[in-house]
């Protein structure tokens, strides 16, 4: 069991006796800096989710169980052992030793609601230290916040990102709104880096809205740390599918006996999602759709089609270089249509019938999102005719320099007196100079705006609220709350 006060970054460590003599109180911020490495286009700042999850699992659960709750020789024993071995030297753990007679964490976290869009620059949190003497404690937790906080931020940001295309093209094309929820399928379990980064990014997808997912925990998360309850809530759902292992164990000569005992015996009605190019994908969609056409019309549920392989936008949308007329040219929403047919909506685009769907998932991207659902405009097919797993490939494609996420400190207490303190490398082009003193932040015409070097009395104010206090969650959001921060109606 790692105890959470190993947690962090091994030069956080001496940090202690590095402060100024005197030192009470440091004041740190969490903002993002830039969209200069941005993963989607024209992002002008991000969408702040995860601050809950991370009080109720680390600060609170994690610290009570690996650290308050044991017993205390045990506990900084392991870690004097710990810290003196990567240094080199015997290292003062005293610091240590009181942290755990107080038996909570003595500082305060303020911040925007969940949910929120903060522009670059403008900070999502703020911590200090509660008691004079932890003045060490603050900057200590900045590596296990980053760390936990960055990618569900970037997560989010990315969602929000596709959401806003979906509904784009929704608009366009005459799909109905209802259907942008569970248009981006969340994918990405499998390509996460561990479980827990899958199921808070998973989340961060819920949290803004989606509702079509296969990461099950982030279910949990929902329900655990957000209030959500999926007896009364609608949180997320999926879909029964199939593998390539499923569709492969018969056989290449069985591959249509396959399709017909999943939709007759084993699912004969709902809606089944079938992997269809495990051999020959347009094979499957010319000869074997046709022949099972009377069964997957007069099934009670709808069949899914997803292709897996080769390039999404030729595949979905048929690939302008093929030979004119032939299957890889139509591409496959074109031959469904020509197959099932559908009707056609108020705006005069094509959607197909209820009982047929398609769904892409392999190595979708923000670029070729935007691409299928031009190329699907362009020969006159509503939006709403595909859906699109995003997977890790999107979501974990990603750093903490994506939106140049990082902590800084911008005051100090020093013998009762406040020293703002600031970064301002002559160096750097100008991202790295960070925000200087008390920091307010304020809404303004429907944006928040920062401002720094405030009094401590100003500080008191505006829009960063208190959420964690010695130990305790204060201010609690739910599923909802968040989801109605991240609607786009």
């Amino acid at each position: 069991m790692i105890s959470a006060i190993h947690q962090k970054d091994a030069y956080k460590i001496g940090h202690i006796r590095q402060y100024p003599e005197g030192t009470t109180e440091i004041y740190s911020n969490l903002t993002a800096r830039s969209g200069i490495h941005s993963n989607i286009p024209n992002t002008k700042g991000v969408y702040f989710v995860g601050l809950q999850y991370f009080i109720i699992d680390f600060l609170i659960n994690e610290f009570n169980r690996t650290f308050f709750i044991q017993n205390k020789d045990d506990v900084v024993l392991r870690y004097k052992r710990r810290v003196s071995k990567i240094l080199d030297y015997d290292v003062d753990i005293s610091h240590i030793e009181l942290l755990h007679d107080l038996q909570y964490l003595p500082v305060e976290i303020k911040a925007l609601p969940e949910g929120s869009f903060v522009p670059y620059g403008v900070p999502m949190l703020t911590i200090k230290n509660t008691k004079p003497e932890f003045y060490w404690l603050t900057n200590m937790l900045e590596s296990v916040i980053s760390s936990e906080l960055w990618q569900p931020i970037t997560t989010a940001t990315t969602y929000m990102a596709y959401k806003k295309l979906f509904t784009e093209y929704a608009a366009r094309t005459g799909s109905p709104k209802e259907f942008i929820p569970f248009q981006g399928h969340d994918f990405s379990y499998r390509g996460m880096p561990g479980r827990h980064a899958a199921a808070i990014s998973g989340f961060s997808v819920l949290a803004c809205g989606g509702m079509g997912t296969d990461c099950v925990p982030a279910i949990d998360i929902a329900e655990i740390y957000y209030d959500a309850n999926c007896d009364t809530d609608f949180i997320a759902c999926s879909v029964n599918a199939t593998e390539h292992s499923v569709m492969c164990a018969g056989g290449e000569n069985s591959e249509i006996e396959t399709f017909k005992r999943l939709l007759e015996d084993i699912y004969p009605k709902g809606v089944l999602s079938i992997v269809s190019d495990s051999w020959d994908f347009f094979k499957v969609v010319t000869e074997y759709l046709p022949e099972l056409h009377n069964i997957i019309t007069l099934r009670d549920g709808k069949l899914v089609i997803r292709p897996d392989s080769g390039d999404p936008v030729n595949i979905i949308c048929g690939d302008p270089s093929a030979t004119k007329g032939t299957a890889e040219y139509k591409g496959l929403i074109e031959l469904l249509w020509e197959i099932f047919g559908g009707t056609i909506n108020e705006k005069g685009f094509f959607v197909l019938r209820d009982k047929i769907g398609a769904i892409y998932g392999d190595s979708i991207t923000y670029q070729r999102a935007e691409k299928i659902l031009l190329r699907l405009e362009d020969k006159n097919f509503a939006s709403c005719n595909i859906v699109l797993g995003i997977g890790s490939y999107t979501f974990q494609y990603v750093t903490r320099d994506t939106h140049g996420m990082a902590i800084k400190s911008t005051n100090a207490v020093i013998n009762g007196k406040n020293i703002p303190i600031y970064k301002n490398p002559k160096t750097d082009n100008g991202i790295k100079k960070s925000a200087k003193g008390f920091l307010m932040v304020s809404h303004q015409n429907g944006e928040y705006t920062l401002n720094d070097n405030v009094t401590s009395k100003q500080e008191k104010h505006g829009c960063l609220n208190t959420v964690f206090l010695n130990g305790a969650l204060i201010k609690k959001q739910t599923l909802k709350d968040i989801r109605k921060l991240t609607d786009l109606n």
